[in-house]
C-alpha cells in the first residue's frame, strides 16, 4: 500500500497543477475574448448603416426594331428564293433610303419550314413551305420610326413584332443615378445622427445593390402587333418613345462621432 501511495501522490499533484495551469490559461483567453467583444460592441455603437436609393428617368436615344418577312411557296427552294428577293429589297431600302449601316442590320431569325393541312379523311397533307427571315434593326432617329416602318411594310415586311427603346451610352447615366443614391444615403444618415445627438463621421464602406445588376433599367417595350392591327393605310404608324427609368441602391456604413 505504501508503494502505491508513493507513486499516486506525485501523479495527483501533477494533475492538480496541470488543471490550475489550464484553468489559468483559459481565464486569460476568456478575459481577452471579453475585451475583444467589448471593443467590437463599442465599435458597432459608433456605426450607422443606411440604404440610399437613386432613381432617374431619361429619354431613350436608340430603338431596336424587330421586323421580318414571311413568304410561302410550293417548294422549300421556291419559298426561300422569293423571300430572299424581298429581303434584299428591304435591305437596300434600309441602307440607301434610311442610311443605315450594315452593323445596324442584324439577322435575328431565319428558317424554312413545311406547312401542312389536316383533315379526318386525308390526315396530314403537305400544303407547301414558308420561309421566314427577321431582322433586328438599330435605329437612332426616333422621330422617324413610324415612317420607317410604313416604308418597310410597303417593301413586303409582314412581321412587325415590337420595338425596344434603350440607351446606347449608359456610363454617364449610371454615374448620375449612383450620385443620387449616395446623396440619399447621406441625407438619411445625417438625419439619424442628428436625432441621436451625434455627428456624422467618415464613410466606412459602401456596397451597391445586386452584383449581377447594379443599375436596373426599366426599358420601354412597344408591342407593334397591336398598333399595326389598328392602323389604317392613310395613317402612318405612331410610336411614342416614353422614358427609361434607372434605379440603384447603395448600402453605406458611416462612423458616428
Amino acid at each position: 500500500m505504501k508503494k502505491k501511495w508513493v507513486w499516486l501522490k506525485p501523479a495527483a499533484a501533477t494533475l492538480i497543477a496541470g488543471t490550475l495551469f489550464i484553468g489559468g490559461g483559459g481565464g486569460g483567453a476568456i478575459s481577452f475574448a471579453g475585451k475583444a467583444q467589448a471593443q467590437e460592441a463599442a465599435a458597432v455603437q459608433n456605426v450607422v448603416s443606411v440604404v440610399g436609393k437613386g432613381e432617374i428617368s431619361v429619354k431613350p436615344d436608340i430603338a431596336y426594331l424587330y421586323i421580318g418577312i414571311h413568304t410561302e411557296g410550293k417548294t422549300a427552294v421556291e419559298a426561300q428564293k422569293a423571300n430572299a428577293k424581298k429581303m434584299q429589297n428591304l435591305t437596300n431600302l434600309l441602307k440607301k433610303t434610311w442610311k443605315l449601316e450594315s452593323k445596324d442590320i442584324q439577322t435575328n431569325q431565319f428558317y424554312v419550314q413545311p406547312d401542312y393541312t389536316y383533315s379526318e379523311k386525308e390526315g396530314r397533307k403537305l400544303k407547301g413551305y414558308t420561309a421566314s427571315h427577321s431582322l433586328k434593326i438599330s435605329y437612332r432617329n426616333l422621330d422617324k420610326i413610324g415612317e420607317l416602318l410604313d416604308s418597310a411594310a410597303k417593301m413586303g415586311v409582314n412581321q412587325i413584332d415590337n420595338i425596344q427603346f434603350s440607351i446606347e451610352n449608359r456610363d454617364a447615366f449610371e454615374t448620375a443615378v449612383i450620385e443620387k443614391a449616395m446623396s440619399n444615403a447621406n441625407l438619411k444618415a445625417g438625419a439619424i445622427a442628428k436625432v441621436s445627438g451625434r455627428s456624422l463621421g467618415v464613410v466606412l464602406s459602401v456596397s451597391q445593390g445586386n452584383v449581377a445588376e447594379p443599375v436596373r433599367y426599366y426599358e420601354q417595350m412597344y408591342d407593334m402587333k397591336v398598333e399595326t392591327a389598328n392602323s389604317t393605310a392613310d395613317k402612318s404608324s405612331s410610336v411614342e418613345t416614353g422614358e427609361i427609368k434607372l434605379t440603384t441602391e447603395l448600402t453605406v456604413h458611416y462612423q458616428l462621432n
